[in-house]
């Protein structure tokens, strides 16, 4: 029976005759080093910043004196009138118009500095400074002591005697009775100070009124209000209801800065100053009573109510103090009527 072919065995010595004979793999060669890392390019330079053109300076606007918020100037706004300023720092405009220099109190330009007190204030109106006296020099040199005068010897009259007779008693008469010598001319009294030109009298420098502690207040029309601060078309006041022609009597004894109707809002106005601090405002009247410059008392009769500027008959009032508006119900009495 055939059999299946076979393949020859190897021996072992051939198996390694055959490995050595085999080609040996050359070793890879090894792998170059990652090349170094290429730093990253600088960050552009930032761009110059663009030029910017400073402002000129504008002037310090600090308090004119200690407690008192208001500058020493304002800078007009657009808008603003002299009225409207004054009104708005408690001063008078005519005030304001001195101290400007201005001529004509209705024109005023956007940007224009406008002195609110007086150059000086009250320091720079009185007496001349005392003009100092030079120091006394140590090596001056002693002044002399005048020479004593002579005392002159007199040496009449001389006595005699004479017989009596007439003509005796005329001669000793005449030599005895000599008119009075003249007196003396007055001596000139020295120059005084050269008298000082009386300042120009501002309407501050008139209105000293009472102290704010002895300051009172009253409703200045017996009517309830409408609108109370800080509301109401105007929130700078209050709005009292009556009827048209009711008077309206100043709140405060005082005096009037202000009688007219320059005034966006208000109306027919007038603003009473009571003293340095504060001041009261009433609208819309339709009658005016008083000019400026005028002295009230309190309750006295200065406008008609009215609906000037204002959809409705009512009075709008303020009470401002240093030119700021406050609440008039924290002045007034309580009972509106009393």
């Amino acid at each position: 029976m055939p059999t299946a072919a076979t393949a020859p065995a190897t021996s072992p010595a051939a198996a390694d005759k055959s490995a050595a004979s085999a080609p040996v793999a050359a070793p890879s060669p090894p792998k170059p080093a990652p090349p170094p890392a290429t730093p990253a390019a600088p960050a552009a330079v930032a761009a110059a910043p663009a030029t910017v053109v400073k402002a000129p300076p504008q002037p310090e606007l600090r308090p004119y004196r200690e407690g008192d918020w208001r500058p020493e100037f304002h800078v007009v706004q657009k808008g603003d009138t002299l009225y409207s300023i004054a009104l708005d720092y408690g001063q008078d405009y005519r005030d304001l118009a001195a101290w400007n220099q201005l001529a004509d109190p209705g024109y005023i330009q956007i940007g224009q500095r406008l002195r609110l007190f007086p150059l000086g204030g009250a320091a720079e109106i009185g007496a001349p400074e005392p003009v100092p006296l030079p120091p006394a020099s140590l090596s001056a040199k002693p002044t002399p002591a005048a020479a004593p005068k002579a005392v002159p010897l007199y040496n009449e009259p001389k006595a005699q005697r004479l017989a009596y007779s007439e003509q005796a008693l005329a001669q000793l008469l005449g030599r005895t009775e000599k008119p009075a010598a003249a007196a003396p001319p007055p001596k000139p009294s020295p120059p005084g100070p050269p008298a000082q030109p009386e300042p120009p009298k501002t309407v501050a420098a008139g209105v000293a009124g009472l102290p704010d502690e002895r300051l009172t207040w009253e409703w200045p029309v017996r009517a309830e209000p409408i609108y109370l601060f800080g509301k109401g078309a105007n929130p700078k006041g209050i709005g009292i209801g009556g009827a048209l022609g009711q008077p309206v009597v100043a709140s405060a004894p005082g005096k009037v800065v202000y009688s007219g109707s320059g005034l966006r809002g208000y109306g027919k106005l007038i603003i009473i100053k009571h003293n340095p601090t504060y001041l009261s405002v009433y609208a819309h009247n339709s009658q005016l009573l008083v000019k400026e410059g005028q002295a009230v008392a309190q309750g006295q009769k200065i406008a008609e109510m009215g609906n000037s500027d204002s959809e409705r008959v009512g009075l709008h009032f303020e009470i401002r103090r240093l030119g700021k508006p406050t609440d008039p119900m924290k002045y007034l009495p309580t009972d509106a009527r009393s």
